[in-house]
This record gives structure tokens, C-alpha cells and sequence, in this order.
């Protein structure tokens, strides 16, 4: 089978490479501490000619023997995404080697090409990883009560999945989740939303989840939060605390809205901070 090449980077003994699931459409109204008309500007000004699309990527791990996904897409759901399955493919990557799926939090937009239309797990050989508390959260009666007609829609999908999963689905608090792969608590997008900092032979790189959706925005204000963040609060402190880290350290960054290159690096200049797309292995 011939296999495509798809954006990768190595971290040690690690391999990540990023598979797009195609995109999703966002309106900047979300946005908040900015005006939509600025966010457009800024949008333009760094060449994103459809302000509103936000790029879905997933990440695939080889490293210690195993064939780790990290997040699952959209799957179509709501329209968006939808093309992790194909991708995985032309990459060469049959979905009965996938061994792990680490999650990062349990929006539609990550865990929706977890199962199939019937409801029937898309990655059948594979253990599903994720944070004690994001479980939890999307188990809760009384949150589903609770929630807006939108998001109980987000419930439905994340529980369908985390059924789907029952017999393979491994919780955590923090620390090691795999040899190499330490967890990283980032709370505000949701609650119990987890990066994945992968560390081997002295190198490292951290798979952030979603710290941005509009990186061309957030990453030079990192006060501006979505409607999608749980707390925006929250989000915003742990975005700017994480990029504080993140250009003091050179650390290199994959996010699943980071655009179609999948990997960065963040600069820090004169207190403002700039998004370095990191050039292919």
C-alpha cells in the first residue's frame, strides 16, 4: 500500500505524527475580551483566508512498542472533521494497530471518530486512557440536567463513547500514564483537560489539546477565551502560564488546533509571544 507523508517530529525514542480529521467552523463571536472585527484582522493578517475554520489534528505516537492515538476527531459529527479514518490509512496505519488512545478531554470535536455511525468502537485492539475527573464530569446526572440544550449534546457523545469503551477504558490522576508519556494537568477548557508531555533521552515534546482554537489569536493574546472553555478564566491563566513555559523551555508544541503543519514552538519577544510552525523531520 502506498502511504502518504504526514507532518511528523521525533522526541527521543518517540515519533508524532500529526493526522488531520479536516475542519470545524467556529464564529469569532465565541471569542471573548476581543472584538470580532479585530479577530478577523488578525485572522487575515496571518493568512487564514477562512476566518472561522479551526483545523482538527490528532497525533500518532510510535515509541516503546506501541501505536498510540492521541484524540480521535470530529468524525463527522455536526459536519466537521470526519477524516481521521482515511488519513490513518493513506498514512499507512491500520485502526486494529492502534494499541492506546490517549484522551485530552471528551469534546465531540475529540472523541466523536472514536466510534462509528452504529455506535461501534472505531478502534477496536485499542486501551482508551483518560483524566479521573473529565470521566466523571460527562457521567453526572445532575451536570447533564444542568446543561444548555447544546451541550447535552456533548454529553450523549462522550458517554456513547465511554460505553463504548467500558472494558478498556483506563482512568488517571496524574503522573505516568505510559512509559515516557507523563500527563499534565491544564484545567479550564473542561474539567479534567489533560496535554501529554512525552519525554525521551533528554527530548520532549508536549501534545497541548486544545490551549487554542484560534492559535493565530490566542497565542499573541492569551487573555482571549472561547465559549467551548469551561471556565475562561481558568483557561486563560493556564494558556498564558503554559506559554510562559513553553518559550522559556524551547519546547516543542502539538495542538489539535494548531493548523495543518501540527507542530510549533513559541517565541517570546518583548513580552508578546509568536508562533513558530516547526519545520518537518
Amino acid at each position: 500500500m502506498s502511504t502518504l507523508t504526514f507532518p511528523s517530529q521525533r522526541a527521543g525514542d518517540f515519533t508524532i505524527t500529526a493526522i488531520s480529521d479536516g475542519y470545524l467552523t467556529a464564529s469569532l463571536d465565541f471569542l471573548s475580551n476581543i472584538d470580532p472585527s479585530e479577530a478577523s484582522r488578525m485572522q487575515h493578517a496571518a493568512g487564514q483566508q477562512t476566518p472561522c475554520a479551526v483545523h482538527i489534528n490528532c497525533y500518532v505516537v510510535h515509541g516503546s512498542g506501541r501505536t498510540i492515538l492521541i484524540d480521535g476527531g470530529a468524525g463527522g459529527i455536526k459536519q466537521w472533521g470526519g477524516q481521521l479514518k482515511a488519513n490513518l490509512l493513506l498514512a499507512g496505519i491500520e485502526p486494529s494497530a492502534i494499541d492506546t488512545i490517549l484522551l485530552t478531554h471528551a469534546h465531540p470535536d475529540h472523541v466523536g471518530g472514536l466510534v462509528d455511525a452504529t455506535g461501534h468502537v472505531a478502534f477496536p485492539n485499542a486501551e482508551l486512557v483518560a483524566h479521573q475527573q473529565e470521566v466523571k464530569f460527562w457521567q453526572d446526572d445532575g451536570n447533564l440536567s444542568r446543561a444548555s440544550e447544546r451541550a447535552r449534546g456533548n454529553f450523549l457523545v462522550a458517554r456513547q463513547v465511554f460505553d463504548g469503551y467500558r472494558y478498556r477504558l483506563r482512568t488517571f490522576e496524574e503522573g505516568e500514564v505510559l512509559a515516557g508519556i507523563r500527563a499534565m494537568p491544564l484545567p479550564g477548557h473542561t474539567e479534567g483537560h489533560t496535554g501529554y508531555l512525552l519525554e525521551s533521552r533528554g527530548d520532549s515534546a508536549l501534545v497541548w489539546g486544545d490551549i487554542v482554537h484560534f492559535p493565530h489569536i490566542q497565542i499573541q493574546r492569551p487573555d482571549v477565551s472561547i465559549a467551548f472553555d469551561q471556565d475562561p478564566s481558568l483557561a486563560a491563566g493556564t494558556r498564558s502560564r503554559l506559554l510562559d513555559m513553553a518559550s522559556s523551555e524551547g519546547l516543542l508544541i502539538a495542538g489539535m488546533h494548531l493548523g495543518e503543519p501540527g507542530f510549533a514552538r513559541i517565541k517570546r519577544t518583548r513580552g508578546k509571544y509568536s508562533l513558530l510552525y516547526e519545520t518537518e523531520v
